[in-house]
């Protein structure tokens, strides 16, 4: 596993375990306040129900079956009564009375009347207060699991003592949060494994322009390695024939294989320079116009040798100053030059030409050469790209275009290449002036 699959898998891992322990703390909170209020509303709920039955005991003579019967409808309580500590009994009591409604009163009654018992008191009333505790069922098989929510109302009324027990079963309510539970643990985990799939995802796009700069890198150290050894093996088998003849003939063809690695070196120290930043760039105030002109002149016998007509066109108004690195402006047009020179067939043209639109210097570079396809035009700045047709020409290492858009690219300018009205290729070089610093 290299190291950017390495990162990938550690980024991953970190970004998705902080991710899950973030959610899996906010989902725990969640619940808890969710579950809170479920208890605290439950809660309010049974003491409604409480002042309620005082309310109806206070104001009733009598106590009838039919209302003791519709407390304990749909089991929502479990109701027992005591007047004077003997136990109120009525129909509806004995067709219920199964074993776990007797084992569920018994123990309430027990845990009401034994004075260590904790529980909550509250006041009603002058009369009336009530008392209330949970009885817990898990140790004890007779009773449900869940256990009860117990209340009993005490009560004097017509000199008698009255006590009502209202046993409310939690089971209803440990069911919702059982079931809001699951639900929760449904939602984070498709939530957990969408984020891990998105940590992955995410990682490998945020790890991508690095695993392309490193194939960049690697591709950089091959096709130099490649370069360099063609010329130094030329200069090793000339210096050997020249020893071998004892005879200095090779020593031109040793100059310029020097030469030539000597460019190639001089490229990929700009090269490096643009990676890490540090181009050196000079503003200063500059004559574009100059600068055209004197490329144009210092190309002039090369094109003519392949009988190829260079011109310049200026505009008729005086361009004003640009403030640029005049040393490196010279060096895109010198690169562009040479490649327009190169590639166009004799009897071909070239035309330099300068406009200055607000703040913005356009040099136009027009030639008829062979032209650029346009599977090629989005290649040709990548470093040590060689189009089919220059892949015969040693003198040029496929890093030209990549130096001079990085120039310009510092200059805070941009490169645009089209075609060439009737065959060939158009630069255009869009320039802002830098702001001298």
């Amino acid at each position: 596993m290299n190291t950017i699959k390495k990162a990938h898998v550690h980024l991953t891992l970190l970004n998705g375990c902080i991710t899950t322990l973030i959610l899996i703390v906010m989902t725990l909170g969640c619940l808890f306040i969710s579950e809170s209020n479920m208890l605290k509303n439950k809660m309010y709920s049974y003491q409604s129900d409480i002042y309620t039955i005082a309310s109806y005991i206070e104001q009733q003579e009598i106590i009838s079956n039919t209302w003791l019967s519709q407390l304990e409808s749909g089991k929502k309580y479990y109701v027992s009564l005591m007047d004077n500590g003997t136990e109120f009994l009525y129909d509806t009591n004995k067709i219920l009375e199964s074993g776990e409604r007797k084992q569920v009163l018994d123990k309430a009654w027990r845990y009401y009347r034994d004075e260590n018992s904790p529980m909550t008191h509250y006041t009603l009333s002058y009369k009336s207060s009530y008392a209330s505790f949970i009885l817990n069922g898990k140790n004890d098989s007779s009773v449900s699991p869940f256990g009860y929510c117990c209340f009993v109302i005490h009560m004097e009324k017509n000199a008698s003592t009255l006590e009502i027990l209202l046993a409310a079963p939690l089971e209803t309510i440990q069911k919702q949060i059982t079931r809001q539970r699951l639900l929760f643990l449904g939602i984070i985990t498709l939530a957990l494994i969408a984020i891990w799939i998105f940590a992955w995802i995410f990682t490998g796009k945020l790890l991508n322009p690095i695993e392309a700069g490193r194939l960049r890198q690697n591709q950089f150290i091959a096709s130099a390695s490649h370069e360099l050894r063609t010329p130094l093996a030329v200069i090793l088998s000339c210096a050997e024939a020249g020893l071998d003849r004892d005879t200095c003939s090779e020593l031109s063809t040793i100059k310029n294989e020097a030469l030539r690695t000597s460019r190639l070196l001089n490229d990929m120290l700009t090269l490096l320079s643009c990676d890490t930043g540090h181009l050196d760039i000079k503003p200063a105030t500059t004559q574009l116009d100059t600068l055209v002109l004197n490329a144009c002149e210092a190309f002039e016998s090369m094109a003519a040798a392949k009988h190829i007509r260079i011109s310049a066109s200026l505009p008729e108004e005086p361009l004003p100053d640009c403030i640029c690195d005049s040393e490196r402006i010279v060096q895109v047009l010198t690169i562009f030059l040479h490649n327009a020179v190169s590639y166009t067939p004799e009897n071909g043209k070239i035309c330099l030409s300068i406009t200055y639109m607000g703040k913005y210097f356009e040099i136009k570079i027009s030639d008829t050469g062979v032209g650029i396809s346009d599977e090629e035009k989005i290649k040709i700045f990548d470093r040590f790209y060689r189009s089919e047709k220059a892949r015969s020409d040693k003198n040029h290492f496929g890093l030209g275009l990549s130096i001079a858009y990085d120039i310009i690219t510092a200059h805070h300018g941009n490169i645009k290449v089209t075609d060439t009205p009737g065959g060939g290729t158009t630069f255009l070089i869009t320039l802002r002036s830098l702001s001298a610093s």
